[in-house]
């Protein structure tokens, strides 16, 4: 089968395709055809060993030190169910379905075996490829980080750095859908989408610092690591919480002088992902209360200029890839 690999770290140019074992399941695992994947902030990450400093020399060891032990990037995806393994009885072949690999990439590809555990569930009718494959990453991390370590509830104040991103985008609509007072941070081209979106208010980073302005909140949810923590810390309600979905340096010492004498906490993880989320993400898009941001799609052959675009920082919502197979 044709996948995209990389055998070194780099520039989008070290990927390319090349002839790999299609993989057979293991008695609990589903095969998927993948018909479509994205382009995730791990995968742009790991390919180029952008990691933060403090944790570079760490996540060398761990992906690879000379070079990537993972040749097969992609984390998220959408497909048709091809084979089963003989103990699997949630999925048949035929099934529309889209979930993510867990942190174990392998979705640049025509085919990934998945074990039937995984975070995987079926796809509505309604729902395309291109809109599945982009709802795992973003959705699924705006959720684990807004409900289950915010804990938000009706009515609190909530703002949104990042919001026009692939994180953010999915953080502004979760939030209006859980009955939250929205503000939406981001730069001047793309409040209209934010807006859109649902946000009560929108701040352009470019002419206004959030942190100065009169207006406090219950949850700050930094989904880009780009603004000062501790600047939000100052507009952070007492018994708030900044929550940030990327980890620096800066992020661990605030986390070290907040965890004494300070009733504001720092929740700063990497999000989980279930079949059980993806069931719930799957409802509200039903519903009409969701919907995938998608900047641009690309076809499988060009993934590398669908990286160099998400390089740029200026992606807005997600970058979707779509795959062709022989006959299809």
């Amino acid at each position: 089968m044709r996948a995209m690999v990389i055998d070194e770290y780099g520039p989008p140019e070290v990927l390319h395709i090349d002839e790999v074992a299609k993989p057979a399941p293991s008695p609990d695992e589903i095969l998927v055809k993948i018909l479509a994947t994205q382009v995730a902030a791990a995968d742009y990450r790991v390919r180029g060993s952008n990691f933060p400093k403090l944790f570079w020399i760490p996540a060398r060891i761990g992906f690879g030190l000379r070079k990537p032990k993972i040749r097969i990037l992609g984390n998220n995806f959408a497909g048709e169910v091809e084979a089963t393994g003989s103990e699997v009885t949630s999925y048949k072949p035929g099934d529309r379905v889209f979930g993510s690999t867990g942190g174990q990439f392998g979705a640049y590809a025509e085919y990934i075996a998945l074990p039937e555990e995984s975070a995987i569930a079926t796809m509505s009718e309604g729902m395309s490829y291109e809109d599945a494959a982009a709802i795992p990453f973003g959705a699924h991390t705006a959720l684990f980080f807004l409900r289950d370590k915010g804990n938000i509830q009706p009515g609190q104040d909530i703002l949104i750095y990042g919001a026009s991103g692939g994180v953010g985008t999915a953080a502004v609509q979760l939030a209006k859908h859980f009955g939250a007072d929205v503000t939406g941070v981001c730069s001047t081209a793309n409040i209209e989408l934010v807006k859109s979106l649902g946000a009560d208010r929108v701040i352009d980073y470019t002419t206004t610092d959030f942190t100065k302005g009169d207006r406090q909140y219950d949850i700050i949810f930094e989904t880009v690591g780009k603004s000062s923590m501790s600047g939000g810390m100052g507009v952070l309600k007492e018994n708030g919480i900044y929550l940030a979905n990327v980890i620096g340096a800066a992020t661990i010492l605030q986390m070290l002088r907040h965890s004494v004498g300070s009733n504001k906490k720092i929740a700063a993880t990497i999000a989980n992902t279930s079949h059980e989320d993806l069931v719930f993400l799957r409802r509200l898009y039903d519903a009409g209360e969701f919907k995938a941001v998608i900047d641009r799609s690309y076809p499988f052959e060009e993934l590398p200029a669908a990286h160099r675009y998400a390089d740029t920082g200026h992606k807005k919502g997600n970058v979707v890839v779509l795959l062709e197979h022989d006959g299809s």
